[in-house]
């Protein structure tokens, strides 16, 4: 797998209604796991919220998206992140994106094992740029 760059849109409970929109839009398959699958709230009424949903296009474009916890800050116009992601093969040039990205920046999630059991890190740069990075099948 190559690594690819591409929007990370986040919502407050309307995740699977939207992404569900663009996939009208711009075709292609639509996947999606809620925050039960990954045991990522103890709240039941997030249980069936999107905790990832990812539309990939025959033509090539990747958008994904997420509800984002009642317990984090939502504000329309910052919900959007940009996501780098790959996999083990792609891991040092990653890691040096992060270590670049977040450099100077704020990070709001440490790179680390995620519960899906990837690598996952995200991070405000110098510029208040988000940026998520996800690692698939990283050991560390």
């Amino acid at each position: 797998m190559t690594s690819r760059l591409n929007p990370y849109l986040s919502f407050r409970d309307t995740a699977k209604e939207a992404m569900e929109f663009y996939q009208s839009v711009f075709g292609g398959t639509l996947t999606r796991s809620t925050f039960a699958e990954f045991q990522v709230s103890q709240d039941p009424a997030e249980q069936d919220k999107t905790m990832h949903a990812m539309l990939e296009t025959d033509a090539g474009l990747v958008l994904m998206g997420a509800d984002t916890p009642n317990s984090m800050d939502y504000t329309p116009g910052t919900n959007y992140a940009v996501s780098l992601s790959g996999d083990s093969a792609d891991e040092t040039e990653l890691r040096r994106f992060w270590d670049g990205l977040s450099a100077g920046g704020t990070v709001t999630m440490p790179l680390n094992k995620a519960p899906w059991g990837d690598s996952f890190g995200m991070c405000l740069d110098r510029f208040g740029v988000s940026w998520m990075v996800n690692i698939a099948g990283s050991p560390s």
